[in-house]
């Protein structure tokens, strides 16, 4: 057993879509350090856009695979659900039948794919669990309540048959506890391992330009419009901007719909040439925008977790955040930036603190809180304080 541990690993990484993203840069992270570790690592998708994505997955770190490519996102943009299903099998089915054994597969968000790893039994499955995805869905009618029950029963029956079940913060750990009854009377509860970000790649400030910068999906849930609605009640703007960047994916009608009515609200809201939006930024760009912002908007209410505030930290910015969800476990409020009930009012005193003393943007940010509280990225996996791939084998 211990000759196992101090081996090398033979580990795969089954993800959903390899595109840009929270979930998608945690996905990265891991594979980079297993890779510079020593262990053989190969990440395993159903899409994967070498246009649209992470730089690491087309830089030749570790092998990227995609099987299932061809099946439909969803059917007249419903049964997205099931398609996602449909195809993270499919992605699993071509892994088990044209590969060998692999030592640990870490699987995240789509569960289902886990009883198809475990029928080889030299393969240890972690499950990472971003959030459970039941409460994601919307169950607002009977029917979608029909089709959505198998889903959700089969969610957490095939949670629970992994070794190891990992969550990105103590909300989610709590909200996984209400959520999986049965398996948290089973005694099954998950670990927290907090995302982690490479501190390294971001320098020193090149500027504190006044320029807000909200970073997150072009997605509804993330509530951006707060921050275009805040920006504008700010009474005395000056040179003020705001920059709303973020991923933009062609292909979702969500992600095109939403872009176009935060457009029409900057218009509405008379900001359109104060608001500039950037889709899809590399990590150079994003890096870039990170280093010249005043501040970071950060505007989910309910967040599982959050990248973006301790991304913002790492770059010496600080963070204006909705006082809810995992951004409460990583802002120290007041220190590192402010948290903010949800509402346009609320962030835009907290966004007037800094344009009235651009200077209080150089104060209290939160390189160190980074560096204290969560994991390095060259620590990731490896750090004794989180759960490591290893345990597996407890």
């Amino acid at each position: 057993m211990e000759s196992k541990r101090s081996s090398k690993l033979n580990i795969a990484i089954i993800h959903p879509d390899l595109g840009i993203g929270g979930a998608e840069r945690l996905v990265v992270d891991a594979a980079v350090e297993l890779a510079s570790q020593g262990h053989k690592v190969h990440v395993f998708t159903a899409h994967h856009d070498r246009n649209r994505c992470f730089e690491e997955t087309v830089a030749g770190t570790f092998p990227v695979t995609v099987y299932g490519s061809f099946l439909p996102r969803h059917i007249f943009y419903r049964f997205h659900a099931l398609c996602a299903y449909l195809r993270c099998l499919f992605v699993a089915l071509g892994m088990l039948f044209l590969w060998p054994s692999f030592d640990v597969v870490v699987a995240d968000q789509v569960s289902v794919v886990i009883p198809l790893l475990k029928l080889k039994r030299a393969t240890k499955v972690v499950f990472y669990c971003h959030f459970p995805d039941l409460l994601l869905a919307q169950h607002t009618t009977a029917l979608r309540r029909l089709y959505r029950k198998p889903i959700d029963f089969l969610e957490e029956i095939t949670t629970g048959m992994a070794e190891v079940i990992l969550v990105n913060s103590k909300f989610t750990a709590s909200t996984f506890a209400r959520t999986f009854k049965h398996l948290h009377a089973r005694g099954i509860q998950p670990a927290v391992l907090y995302p982690a970000v490479n501190v390294e790649q971001f320098e020193e400030p090149h500027s504190f330009k006044l320029n807000f910068l909200s970073i997150n999906r072009f997605e509804r849930k993330k509530n951006i419009e707060l921050a275009i609605s805040a920006f504008a009640k700010l009474q005395s703007l000056g040179d003020a901007s705001l920059t709303v960047a973020g991923g933009y994916d062609e292909r979702l009608r969500e992600n095109v719909e939403y872009l176009e009515e935060l457009r029409r609200l900057a218009e509405r809201e008379g900001v359109s040439d104060r608001v500039n939006f950037v889709t899809s930024c590399s990590t150079n760009e994003r890096n870039n925008l990170l280093s010249d912002c005043l501040c970071v908007i950060y505007t989910p209410k309910d967040e599982h977790f959050g990248i973006v505030p301790i991304e913002a930290m790492a770059a010496h910015k600080p963070v204006i955040a909705c006082n809810s969800g995992g951004p409460v476990e990583s802002i120290n409020d007041g220190v590192t930036g402010f948290l903010c009930d949800p509402t346009p009012q609320a962030f835009s005193q907290a966004m007037a603190k800094f344009l009235e003393d651009p200077e209080l943007a150089k104060y209290g940010t939160g390189r160190q809180a980074t560096r204290d509280r969560f994991i390095l990225y060259s620590d990731f996996w490896a750090a004794p304080e989180s759960i490591r791939y290893q345990h597996c084998w407890h």
